[in-house]
């Protein structure tokens, strides 16, 4: 956090939970985004800035220019650097050369698609099509029509058909990166010490917990569940956070339609059915509202509707729809650590990594066995049988 004295302003931000907290991150300045351009010499000179972006792990803006609205996007060097952003920036150049609506970063005059500028790394874009209907939509808050999870499912089915033929290897241990590298593995013990020790963060939070049994506890049974499954897992580049606040719209009403996917800064190789659990995790359950009793918390319609959507282009069989629900309790896993790496190691915040260890990690993964949680998976699992007497 050594940078964010030179920026004292601060924007209101989405947090863990359902009230909004004061960002992380300086908000990005009409000085700093001016300087910022002058390495894009295509963009022209910097009019207005229009609005700061809410979303917690970096600063956005949109600074109106005389070649129209740019996405200027500022990390800190520690959560992202060059060579982190190129990753993302060419999958995204294969998914837009596969035919994909998505939004590719800009190339600077030497052609360089991120920027290093003291603490900072940047990125910069065009403002793409569509409307940003769900721009204050925080995390795990549902779709809000059945059209636009249909409409949501259609499209990852499309990413995952044009993702195919990407072979870059997984990405390197950074922090924010949804992986599949734990309980992908046949004994997720090994892994998951590993994935631990590559991240000195996360190896000092856990110091003097019990981890290892609360791991057992909440996480291993679901994996046990799972096993039957790992071999026919087939490794695919993914987007990671399909929620629809990362989605742009055809218009603001129920019925509208995904024009253009955003925001690939958590993607990584997984495989289809982690990004379709991820999509399931992300808008289907309200988690915010589980302190709520007797509430229902799961959106079985929008589940269908997301189902249906993807299935139009990549229809599931009755086991990938079981493997599905397996993998469902711990598909936010390996995130969860992430969050923790990031809010102990990077922001230093005591109180956001417990949400992200106890409550995120252990706490969604033991929520499966609520009456909630075992609904949803029971729907899953009637989805399979019903596939199965067709």
């Amino acid at each position: 956090m050594e940078a964010a004295s030179h920026h004292l302003t601060r924007v209101i931000s989405h947090g863990m939970g359902a009230e909004p907290v004061i960002s992380d991150w300086p908000a990005l300045t009409s000085a700093e985004v001016a300087r910022i351009l002058r390495h894009y010499p295509g963009v022209g000179q910097p009019l207005r800035l229009e609005w700061h972006s809410p979303r917690p792990f970096s600063a956005a803006c949109v600074m109106q220019t005389e070649s129209g609205p740019i996405i200027v996007k500022r990390h800190h060097a520690r959560v992202r650097d060059v060579a982190a952003l190129g990753e993302e920036h060419r999958f995204v150049a294969h998914l837009h050369a596969g035919g994909l609506p998505v939004s590719t970063a800009l190339p600077t005059e030497e052609g360089a698609t991120a920027l290093a500028d003291d603490y900072w790394t940047y990125e910069v874009f065009r403002l793409a099509a569509g409307v940003d209907l769900y721009r204050e939509a925080i995390s795990w808050t549902p779709f809000s029509s059945s059209a636009h999870a249909w409409s949501a499912g259609h499209m990852l089915a499309r990413l995952h058909l044009a993702s195919q033929g990407y072979d870059a290897p997984a990405r390197a241990a950074r922090p924010l990166i949804s992986s599949f590298t734990i309980f992908s593995q046949e004994d997720p013990v090994r892994p998951l010490q590993a994935y631990i020790e590559q991240r000195p963060a996360i190896a000092e939070y856990l110091e003097g917990r019990p981890w290892r049994g609360e791991v057992a506890q909440h996480l291993l049974p679901w994996h046990a569940a799972l096993k039957p499954y790992l071999d026919e897992f087939v490794p695919l580049w993914t987007h990671n956070d399909w929620h629809a606040s990362n989605l742009l719209w055809s218009d603001a009403t129920p019925a509208a339609q995904v024009q253009t996917v955003l925001d690939f800064g958590l993607c990584d190789r997984t495989c289809a059915l982690h990004d379709l659990a991820t999509a399931i995790e992300r808008n289907i359950v309200e988690w915010l509202a589980i302190p709520q009793r007797d509430a229902q918390l799961v959106h079985l319609d929008l589940l269908d509707a997301l189902l249906d959507g993807y299935a139009t282009l990549a229809p599931l069989t009755a086991r990938q729809l079981r493997a599905l629900a397996a993998l469902l309790p711990l598909v936010h896993a390996e995130f969860a650590l992430a969050e923790l790496d990031y809010f102990h190691g990077v922001t230093q915040s005591p109180q956001n990594a417990s949400l992200a260890y106890d409550t995120y990690f252990l706490g969604h993964a033991a929520w499966f066995h609520s009456a909630e949680g075992q609904r949803l998976l029971t729907h899953l699992q009637g989805r399979a049988d019903a596939l199965e007497k067709n």
